[in-house]
């Protein structure tokens, strides 16, 4: 059973199609997160090619080249945005890609057992 919005599924989906699409050689994709008082840091992670630093924020441009399909970098982030939930890459490159997705407090809510 799924407690989060239909859309974080499709955000998640399309960080998933990136990394196949474009991680090269990836072999492993890890997802972690880590609860803070004001927030929690969703971590999304691979073992591919990485993101150049010049590259780190125009992969999320609409139309940018490489990431225009439906599912691509821009529209996880326009799709994060609406429920004000930030996404920023801090992969180091050739180490693999890294995502830090920030959910504010008021976003999100505990499961019991989970806290």
């Amino acid at each position: 059973m799924s407690f989060a919005d239909p859309l974080l599924e499709k955000a998640f989906q399309g960080l998933f199609e990136n990394s196949v699409s474009h991680g090269v050689h990836v072999r492993a994709i890890r997802v972690s997160f880590t609860v803070h008082p004001d927030e929690v840091m969703i971590i999304y992670e691979d073992d591919g090619i990485g993101i150049p630093h010049d590259q780190k924020e125009p992969i999320f441009l609409r139309g940018d080249g490489t990431h225009s399909r439906i599912r691509g970098l821009f529209f996880v982030r326009e799709t994060l945005d609406l429920t004000s939930i930030t996404i920023v890459e801090t992969g180091v490159p050739g180490m693999g890609a890294r995502f830090e997705i920030t959910v504010p407090k008021g976003s999100y809510r505990s499961l019991k057992g989970h806290e």
